[in-house]
């Protein structure tokens, strides 16, 4: 009896190590580092006539894509490649210039360039001559719209959330973007 339950903590131990190894399904959580440029190779296909959508080889955008979306009660605001809302901090004061790092940037990561790539990815309803950068006090790319930095909120779990809408947190206020690059100040 005893050498049937070593084998079976031995079968259960070795599937938990197993499924702790690797993983098949998506994440939804949100690293304030993006993939490298590598894993973000893209292509242009046209889906209906007259657009075109920007994805990575695999079919999924690219993290560091901006696209629109639609939030229930907000309308249609900015996304990350995975969807996730994308934010101004009215700090930053269309200034082109982040003022957020430390904890406010662990709340609020901001929406990186990977490493290596050198232009913004425009998706579809987005104003490609609206798209900028900005270099961040450590030395990383923050993408920029209409010259407001864009951030992630990490309480957003999946897309079509914006729970971080109106709110006042780190030090001012958050609002979700426009296609034209402007807060969205309504609540939904």
């Amino acid at each position: 009896m005893k050498r049937i339950h070593l084998a079976l903590a031995a079968v259960v131990g070795s599937v938990v190590v197993a499924s702790c190894g690797s993983s098949s399904g998506t994440s939804t959580a949100h690293s304030s580092t993006p993939p490298t440029a590598a894993s973000t190779t893209t292509t242009t296909t046209s889906t209906t006539p007259g657009t075109t959508t920007t994805t990575a080889a695999g079919g999924t955008s690219p993290y560091d894509e901006v696209r629109t979306g639609t939030v229930k009660g907000l309308g249609t605001v900015l996304v990350d490649g995975q969807g996730m809302t994308l934010y101004l901090f009215v700090p930053d004061k269309q200034s082109g210039a982040s003022v957020c790092y430390g904890t406010c940037a662990q709340a609020w990561p901001p929406l990186l360039l990977p490493t290596g790539a050198t232009a913004t990815v425009a998706g579809p309803g987005v104003q490609s001559s609206l798209l900028g950068t900005t270099r961040r006090t450590d030395g990383t790319t923050q993408i920029m719209y209409n010259k407001w930095p864009l951030y992630l909120w990490v309480n957003d779990s999946q897309p079509g959330q914006a729970t971080g809408q109106g709110i006042n947190n780190l030090g001012g206020l958050w609002y979700v973007v426009s296609p034209d690059g402007l807060a969205i100040t309504t609540h939904p």
